[in-house]
């Protein structure tokens, strides 16, 4: 079976992959978005199906004040003895020459169940931290150590301490077991063991474009560990490939023995060569060469954006165009900004329809009413059918296509002097602009506003019927809902890009608006 990369398309970074039998499982990041870590199943690893979220509860998670790019990095997924483990960061800060991250346990014996353990604590001396089942039946935690210093480089290395499942801490000795190469950047560790060797897989390079996978080996679990010369997969000397930033890998094992990796990787495009759908997961099979290292399928070290998959197809349901709302819990592509919908809304409040009210304004990292979805196209068109009676200019509900509350353009509904109006703003890396001249009018009662996205132009319109659209303001550049244009104001993103609903009132009296369906369709 022939499979075009990637398989998760849109913002899926930091993939980690277990298989159990004959079933693979997958987890990727969520950052500031709720509820926490995103879950698939798959019989294939090409077809996947969307999980409950395991972290859904505000006693496992609480995001409210985490900033841009913070929240859960890198989630690992591992199982052993009938239990899944899951392990995840909550990023509390990251700017400066600090990082507050906190690393937590939670397991359950059913996945597809969403029903999880309370966490426990791990440690804070780092991130991306990893599990590894021993073969001796004992269990070690591996994470990359951040070094404040500012005589060292910030990355420390990997530090290894053993865990312990019946005092629900880790215990004994913590070691430094691997440095890294002169890439630098070590992070990402994953522990597995195979004829007699321990390896270790790490990420290196930084996330961007000089990222990559690299492969370490010893006879003893604390080293030393020798290094692979070759990186196992690395586009930073492939400029032109299609896949960018490939990096953050995570192995698995079909039945018969044959290695494979979900990595993260970006599609540039435009002039500025840059990611709006984020960080997304990809596929590549491996082999074992004859010296006991890992090599991609095809030769090379820069992964390829079609691969082969020895395994029958098994397809899973698709994902409708256009949700109702008329369901009592959200569909899981769905998500909500740093807080529970309960919080934020209800669907069960005004029957048939998804109800928010507003709250903080758009650029809030506290509580505001949004709910959103992946971008997983560079061309598609987002519409939503709606009502909001405002009587203020501080209250506001729209159509959001939104990368943080640093980078977005938001298409809302208010009210003007010269009645119901809507009016677009659109920040761009810390800039606000408005550009509508003036406020557009708008009928009473039920209306359909639609984002149309091709490449990195963005287009808003207005329907009072859901048939005649007419283009609201002028054609946008949305280059700036990426990663690559944060260095510019001295700041880190990791997210990608999302489309929804979101409604304020800044005057505190709670408005609310409604939303009847939410159609999300590929173009072109």
């Amino acid at each position: 079976m022939q499979v075009q990369n990637p398989i998760l398309p849109g913002f899926h970074p930091d993939p980690c992959i277990c298989r159990v039998g004959q079933d693979y499982f997958l987890a990727t990041s969520t950052f500031v978005w709720f509820p926490g870590v995103q879950l698939y199943h798959s019989r294939d690893l090409v077809h996947w199906r969307e999980l409950p979220c395991p972290l859904r509860k505000t006693m496992q998670l609480d995001l409210r004040g985490c900033p841009n790019s913070g929240g859960i990095w890198a989630p690992c997924l591992t199982w052993s003895d009938g239990t899944f483990y899951l392990i995840y960061t909550v990023v509390r800060n990251y700017h400066g020459i600090f990082k507050d991250t906190p690393n937590y346990l939670v397991t359950t014996t059913d996945i597809f169940s969403g029903e999880w353990s309370e966490p426990v604590f791990l440690n804070s001396s780092g991130f991306d931290p990893s599990l590894f089942h021993a073969p001796n039946g004992k269990k070690y935690l591996v994470n990359m150590i951040w070094d404040h210093r500012l005589e060292n480089h910030p990355f420390g290395g990997i530090v290894l301490q053993e865990y312990s499942p019946e005092q629900q801490r880790l215990v004994g000795e913590i070691r430094n077991i691997y440095r890294g190469t002169e890439i630098g950047c070590t992070e990402a560790p994953h522990l597995f063991y195979k004829n007699g060797n321990y390896y270790l897989l790490v990420a290196e390079g930084g996330t961007l474009y000089n990222h990559g996978v690299r492969l370490a080996r010893s006879k003893h679990l604390e080293g030393p560990y020798e290094t692979d010369p070759v990186p196992v997969l690395t586009t930073r000397h492939a400029p032109n490939a299609p896949l960018q930033r490939a990096g953050h890998g995570s192995l698995t094992e079909t039945p018969d023995g044959t290695p494979y990796m979900v990595y993260l990787c970006g599609r540039p495009i435009g002039e500025k060569k840059r990611c709006i759908l984020g960080r997304e997961t990809a596929l590549a099979k491996l082999f074992w060469d004859t010296d006991g290292w890992l090599r991609l399928d095809g030769g090379g070290i820069a992964p390829l954006p079609e691969i082969s998959v020895d395994l029958p197809p098994v397809p899973t349901e698709p994902v409708p165009k256009t949700d109702c709302f008329d369901t009592p819990t959200l569909p899981e592509r769905y998500k909500t900004l740093r807080v529970p919908l309960e919080s934020i809304g209800s669907l069960t409040e005004a029957p048939g329809c998804l109800r928010l009210y507003g709250r903080q304004s758009i650029t809030s990292q506290d509580v505001q009413a949004m709910v959103a979805r992946r971008l997983q196209s560079h061309a598609c068109e987002i519409t939503v059918r709606m009502d909001f009676e405002p009587t203020d200019f501080q209250q506001m509900a729209g159509l959001t296509v939104f990368y943080d509350t640093f980078n977005f353009f938001y298409l809302y509904v208010s009210r003007e002097s010269c009645g119901r109006a809507l009016r677009i703003c659109v920040r761009d890396n810390l800039c606000f602009s408005q550009p509508l001249d003036l406020p557009f009018p708008i009928k009473q009662g039920q209306i359909w506003l639609r984002a149309r996205i091709v490449g990195c132009s963005l287009q808003f319109f207005y329907a009072p019927d859901g048939e005649c659209f007419v283009p609201v303001g002028p054609l946008l550049d949305c280059s700036n809902l990426a990663d690559e244009g944060y260095s510019e104001i001295g700041h880190e993103g990791h997210t990608g890009t999302f489309a929804g609903m979101a409604c304020q009132d800044l005057t505190g009296r709670g408005a609310h608006a409604d939303f009847w369906s939410f159609t999300y369709q590929d173009i072109l």
